[in-house]
């Protein structure tokens, strides 16, 4: 019979090695997991071990590459969670949502992730072969849960910070979708109208006309639909350019670095993408460090999801002065670019020792303030679109109603 030698965390954290004379790499899992251990590695012995590790890579070289969504990756780590607390092994468990996921990209990932641990590797190794469905985040928490044989609880806090994060970009994007919805309604109406009603226009003012000029108004507008009906290829050209110009522009790391910055810098706009991501910065930071994450490599995996260059550049500079002996505290605040409220409040948990709790509260302090933030903005936006396009459609009536006027003053006054 096949022998395999072990690595695994007993329940306490503690280091367990040993031999066990098992028919396959699943039997060998399941021996280990009754014991109360999470496995972390397991090897077959002698040559049969190489052949073992080339089978075992296969089933996951195919699939590597795939993507799952946001609310998938939920409900995979939520139920494979409340498998592992209602006492299932992680083998058991992941047996389970294979059968019971029935989403092809997420049954596919369950399946590589199940074939991976019978084929000997840990959860966490198993994870890293789907960059594009885990992060880096989540690959490294799972990690440290089985480092400290707390995998279950480590998932439920993965699970509380998908949700929060799924929360928090719902609430963005929920403020700014009426503003963008009457923004498109406003322009396609002003379009419309110019397009199509001043011909119209120019048709039956050449019908009236009696020889006398049209006011400037009537003039413009007039111009402005000539151009949009005989020039709108000059347009589209003009956008094409601009837009490839500005991806050439962003490729670059100057480019990248300059136009994140200006993101920051937007009125209204600039201050959601901030308070965004303190929330972010600090949550994230909150859960690494309390699941035993070391700091520095915290830092590493927060300035990876910073989605923004302008803030990985502060970030790295972060780290070194982290290195160099600096508190997190002091190095942000030497950076300027998180507020002073953050960082002083920061320091209070660094003094206090209370530093991953003091951390998840300046998250929920700083999700308020992007609540307020996010409803101010949608309360203030509409008013203003409606005023801009009232404005523009204001412009355009009088345009017409000028037109008419001098038309009726010149009838008037014409001669019988």
């Amino acid at each position: 019979m096949p022998q395999f030698t072990y690595r695994a965390r007993n329940a306490q954290g503690g280091l367990v090695e040993g031999v066990l004379d098992c028919p396959d790499r699943a039997v060998a899992i399941r021996q280990i997991e009754l014991q109360q251990c999470i496995p972390i590695r397991i090897e077959l012995v002698a040559a049969e071990a190489k052949v073992a590790g080339r089978d075992g890579a296969s089933p996951v070289a195919s699939t590597q590459n795939l993507k799952i969504l946001h609310g998938q990756l939920l409900i995979f780590t939520e139920q494979l969670a409340n498998l592992l607390q209602a006492g299932m092994t992680l083998d058991e468990g992941l047996s389970v949502l294979e059968k019971r996921l029935k989403q092809p990209r997420l049954h596919q990932v369950t399946h590589a992730l199940h074939q991976s641990l019978i084929d000997g590797r840990s959860f966490s190794q198993a994870l890293r072969e789907f960059p594009r469905a885990f992060t880096p985040l989540y690959v490294n928490l799972v990690a440290a849960g089985e480092a400290s044989g707390a995998l279950p609880q480590i998932l439920l806090r993965l699970v509380k910070h998908l949700m929060q994060a799924k929360e928090l970009r719902d609430r963005v994007q929920q403020a700014l979708i009426y503003p963008a919805i009457l923004a498109i309604a406003g322009i396609g109406l002003v379009t419309l109208f110019v397009t199509f009603m001043v011909p119209k226009l120019a048709s039956f003012m050449a019908q009236v006309q009696t020889g006398g000029s049209l006011p400037f108004a009537t003039r413009t507008l007039l111009q402005i639909h000539h151009l949009i009906v005989g020039y709108w290829w000059v347009g589209v050209l003009l956008a094409v350019g601009a837009m490839v110009a500005f991806r050439i522009f962003v490729r670059s790391n100057e480019g990248r670095t300059a136009w994140d910055r200006f993101r920051l810098a937007i009125p209204g706009y600039g201050r959601v993408i901030r308070h965004r991501y303190y929330a972010q910065f600090a949550r994230t930071l909150g859960t690494l460090l309390e699941n035993g994450v070391p700091l520095l490599r915290a830092l590493d995996l927060v300035t990876e999801i910073a989605g923004n260059r302008f803030l990985e550049e502060k970030l790295a500079e972060v780290r070194r002065a982290v290195i160099d002996g600096a508190t997190l505290s002091a190095a942000l605040a030497e950076q300027k670019v998180f507020p002073d409220l953050f960082t002083d409040m920061m320091a209070v948990g660094e003094q206090t020792g209370h530093f991953g709790e003091t951390v998840q509260t300046i998250a929920d302090v700083y999700e308020r303030e992007l609540d307020r933030t996010s409803s101010i903005l949608s309360q203030l936006i509409p008013p203003i679109i409606i005023a801009v396009i009232a404005l523009v459609i204001g412009l355009v009536v009088y345009s017409v109603l000028s037109a008419v006027f001098e038309m009726t003053r010149s009838l008037q006054f014409r001669p019988h």
